[in-house]
């Protein structure tokens, strides 16, 4: 597969063409920003956990009926993947109280949901990814009410599926964010990444934030808690 020119620059990720236009080539970097790029810097070995960590969840969510876009590794930092029309959504699937959710509603973080909570945000960087609900999503034509509604099935399933797997690796899955592209033919599927960058991972029996958190609220050891997730669920 050749790696053609750049077609797009995020945060966290480069992508490229290939000879192939139904395929494209995702290299994650070790770049870090919070607070909507506010603040930046950088994780060492960022980039190579999560494009594992990502590939290895998203292979566990493809057995499990899940459609991604994920094809193939290729090194460290680089996945084949299927090129896709990203929905400009953001879905934010929380089972315990933390980060914005805590501030908004004054909920003490950690606080356990009575039932798995699912928000939505227009994924636009210049507005700060402001929260929507179904009728903006609908109004605004991001998605029809059918797309929405498997975009929704998938999410709560992705978390059931993600939750018991980590819980069995004594990783509580706090929170976590999706989204979600679609191929050529219309067909929805997962995207983007799953790793320590889009999910808060608490340590199920000290409480230990293994995720960007530590980044974000200068808690340090960043790069060990990112080490320890994989190391947890890849053995590496």
């Amino acid at each position: 597969m050749m790696k053609l020119e750049q077609i797009y620059e995020g945060k966290a990720k480069k992508v490229f063409k290939t000879d192939d236009d139904n395929l494209c080539i995702v290299s994650y970097k070790d770049d870090a920003t919070a607070f909507n790029g506010l603040k930046k810097g950088t994780i060492m070995g960022k980039g190579a956990i999560n494009n594992q960590v990502t590939n290895h969840l998203m292979k566990l969510l493809e057995q499990q009926g899940i459609p991604t876009h994920f094809v193939e590794q290729l090194s460290e930092t680089e996945t084949l993947v299927k090129r896709v029309s990203i929905i400009p959504l953001e879905v934010i699937v929380r089972n315990i109280a933390a980060g914005s959710l805590s501030k908004r509603l004054g909920l003490p973080e950690g606080t356990p949901m009575k039932r798995t909570v699912l928000e939505y945000s227009y994924k636009n960087d210049e507005l700060g990814d402001p929260m929507i609900n179904e009728y903006h999503i609908l109004a605004m034509e991001f998605a029809t009410k059918e797309e929405l509604d498997l975009i929704s099935d998938y999410s709560l399933r992705i978390n059931q599926i993600l939750s018991a797997y980590l819980k069995d690796l004594n990783i509580q899955l706090i929170d976590f964010k999706l989204e979600f592209g679609k191929l050529p033919d219309g067909t929805i599927v997962l995207a983007d990444e799953i790793s320590p960058d889009t999910c808060r991972f608490w340590d199920s029996v000290s409480g230990e934030k293994l995720d960007k958190d530590r980044f974000r609220r200068d808690l340090g050891n960043v790069e060990g808690a990112y080490q320890e997730i994989m190391k947890r669920l890849m053995g590496q």
